[in-house]
């Protein structure tokens, strides 16, 4: 999760903090603690409720590696799709995709989104959808991942 989307989980459910900013690791501190921080680009949860022993931290270390050796430096950084697809690919000993990635006309939809097209995700430069989806492919065909795509 980001601290913009966090929601609080039952017991049994692993929370990850996905941090884009400094920020986010204060904010998590402060969430499972005094509650100071409320707001970082936008409002945030004041306090947390996820069981503390399963809260994990994505390390950004791990973006930078993904971003220079695999995205190698295509958008200004890696979907968070393709930093989770890594990671599974470096902890599990078989990874299944399931509605990831572009649609059969080519479109990435996320999945909050209404609009038919998602040409957002494409204008924004932000990610590179379509060497992602070059990334997605290579690790199909060498048999490192198997992919049911979305509609």
């Amino acid at each position: 999760m980001y601290p913009e989307s966090a929601k609080n989980l039952a017991a049994n459910v692993s929370f990850v903090l996905v941090p884009f900013k400094t920020l986010d690791l204060l904010w998590i501190t402060s969430a499972l603690s005094t509650g100071q921080i409320r707001f970082t680009y936008a409002p945030v949860k004041q306090f947390l409720r996820v069981d503390k022993d399963k809260a994990q931290i994505f390390n950004p270390a791990f973006f930078k590696y993904i971003h220079d050796r695999w995205t190698r430096h295509h958008g200004r950084y890696p979907s968070t799709g393709m930093l989770v697809l890594f990671f599974a690919l470096h902890v599990c000993d078989e990874v299944n995709v399931f509605g990831f990635g572009a649609d059969s006309r080519g479109n990435w939809h996320h999945y909050w989104e209404q609009n038919r097209y998602s040409g957002e995700f494409r204008k924004t430069g932000v990610h590179d959808a379509d060497y992602e989806a070059l990334i997605i492919d290579s690790l199909v065909k060498a048999g490192k991942i198997t992919i049911f795509p979305g509609k």
